[in-house]
């Protein structure tokens, strides 16, 4: 038996009390079989979706138009849909109309994969298996339920989840499936969708198949073309990939985080467009400066938050800092001030990953960015000033003990204090800064 939530259980035994059939479908049932923690529940039901009003008053229709209604049970959320049966995609992203149907088998046909079209009788403790899904769960298969052209063209998202499944299942997508790939269609599917599936994809453990079949299917090429431009961009002896493949691999390297995944991917994007040749070799001069302006122009248009353009686009403008684990305290500081100390962590981990993607060294990378990581350890536990805002006196100070006037004056005497600070941090008290700002002044 399948260990379902009281909550979930108690929809689907209230459903029933009311003569109606109750099957939990989906991730939730594939992630069960799986020993994994579901994080959604689905209810599919023959009820309508006044009945499901009728016998869960407080429950909200959001998506009634479709047929879910959102039902709560206990302190859980549970989406309870009416069946369906297959409809005209004309937009090749959501059905014509909706027609329901009482029959579980016309319902679960209409579904993308074998291994999402599974459903699960909690009552009767029988799970309902017409696609064959438990067998591709158990070969680690992602196959579509009929005929795989005829599900991307209904929904061109389908196969954007395929590949993000490859991602996040660690499964391999059926020859089939893969064959039936149309980038064309994906420009019906809305960025932001897009940009979701992505986001995904990116921070699963082990995401170099699915960016190679995301590559290879010609898909990325439709979402990302600036990436796709590096394919075949030869980086010289110090490199084992192209700048494409060397891009996946830093972007497998790097922690599982959003924003890190996204700048590694992005972060040698501007060297097609840089790269020069003379005696000594391959260059791509100021490439991570292209590269920021390309990978905001990116996230942009993919519909990301200002808060992640921001981030992302300080990751690939910065990422070829030039400080090193003996480098000076002075050097360290003055790149924690520039950058921000999240940021500089950041920075270190982006460079370990872009470094072990090179030659494939994980060891000898690994303990030299150990020590980098130290060394920054060190001098931010030391709580030095690295902004203005940390200095031991104000705007307001400077007013007061030295009579200026607000004004432009009084933001460029503590920039100029804090350039001080930054090269002798013991100068970061009151009487000192006071005395400096006065010298300022005057001179």
């Amino acid at each position: 038996m399948l260990q379902i939530p009281k909550d979930i259980y108690q929809v689907c035994s209230k459903l029933h009390e009311h003569s109606f059939q109750a099957y939990i479908v989906g991730g939730a049932i594939r992630d069960a079989l799986m020993k994994k923690e579901p994080k959604d529940w689905d209810v599919t039901t023959d009820a309508t979706p006044e009945q499901v009003k009728a016998i869960f008053p407080k429950s909200i229709p959001t998506g009634e138009k479709f047929g879910t209604i959102i039902v709560k049970s206990g302190n859980t959320f549970v989406d309870v849909t009416t069946m369906r049966e297959d409809a005209n995609y004309s937009d090749r992203r959501r059905p014509d109309s909706v027609k329901f149907t009482s029959n579980l088998f016309l319902d679960l046909q209409r579904r993308d994969f074998t291994i999402n079209a599974i459903a699960y009788d909690p009552i009767k403790n029988q799970i309902i298996d017409i696609f064959q899904g438990t067998k591709d769960l158990k070969r680690k298969i992602i196959r579509t339920v009929g005929n795989s052209r005829d599900r991307f063209n209904e929904d061109a998202l389908r196969m954007l989840r395929l590949v993000r499944f490859t991602a996040t299942l660690n499964f391999k997508p059926h020859r089939s499936a893969v064959k039936a790939i149309n980038p064309e269609l994906i420009k019906n599917v809305a960025n932001e969708r897009i940009q979701d599936e992505l986001n995904k994809l990116l921070v699963a453990e082990n995401i170099i198949p699915a960016l190679k079949l995301l590559y290879n299917s010609g898909l990325l090429a439709r979402i990302i073309p600036e990436l796709t431009a590096g394919a075949g961009i030869n980086q010289g002896k110090n490199h084992q990939f192209d700048v494409l493949e060397h891009s996946f691999w830093t972007a497998q390297y790097v922690k599982p985080l959003l924003h890190l995944r996204l700048a590694a991917l992005l972060h040698d994007v501007g060297k097609p467009i840089t790269i020069s040749h003379d005696e000594t070799g391959i260059h791509f001069y100021k490439h991570e400066q292209v590269g920021a302006e390309l990978s905001k122009k990116i996230l942009k248009r993919l519909a990301y938050s200002r808060a992640i353009q921001e981030q992302v686009t300080l990751l690939v403008q910065e990422h070829m800092f030039q400080i090193h684990p003996h480098s000076t305290d002075k050097a360290i500081r003055r790149f924690i001030a520039k950058v921000g100390p999240e940021q500089a962590y950041d920075l270190i981990e982006l460079r370990k990953a872009d470094v072990m993607a090179m030659k494939h060294d994980p060891k000898s990378t690994w303990e030299y960015y150990q020590s980098m990581l130290a060394r920054l350890d060190s001098i931010i536990m030391e709580s030095h000033a690295f902004t203005v805002k940390e200095l031991a006196i104000t705007g307001s100070d400077l007013i007061r003990e030295c009579q200026l006037k607000p004004g432009p004056l009084i933001g460029q005497i503590l920039n100029q204090l804090l350039d001080q600070v930054l090269d002798e941090p013991k100068l970061n008290n009151y009487e000192t800064l006071i005395a400096i700002a006065k010298k300022l002044v005057t001179d």
